[in-house]
């Protein structure tokens, strides 16, 4: 999901981040709702490779789901948590920003200043 110059991706569901902050900034701003456009494998590990976190660090680990699937566990491979999201979006941690300059998962928000 390469975004444009002057732009910026938001993987969110609904206002989870400032988007005014985003706005602000200059940037036009596009908000994919993850739960309705959910991301393919390839493009989770490409965003958390920009990010430079693994898919363990991606996973919403307090999300129920999690747990029952066993993702949750020390000796899941990365390769079946990625499954497991894209097979389950709602095991996305977010929001994930995305701008030229990079990929933060912005937990607390404020990270989205590093890549504007």
């Amino acid at each position: 999901m390469p975004v444009a110059p002057g732009s910026v991706q938001l993987l969110a569901r609904g206002h989870v981040i400032d988007t005014q902050l985003l706005r602000d900034s200059g940037r036009e701003v596009e908000v994919r709702e993850y739960l309705k456009d959910t991301p393919s494998r390839e493009e989770l590990r490409a965003l958390y490779e920009r990010a430079g976190i693994s898919p363990r660090e991606g996973l919403r680990a307090k999300e129920p789901l999690a747990e029952e699937l066993g993702l949750t566990a020390p000796d899941v491979d990365e390769d079946t948590i990625l499954d497991a999201m894209a097979a389950n979006p709602i095991l996305i941690e977010r929001p994930l920003v995305e701008t030229e300059k990079g990929v933060r998962l912005c937990r607390p928000q404020d990270l989205v200043r590093e890549i504007l």
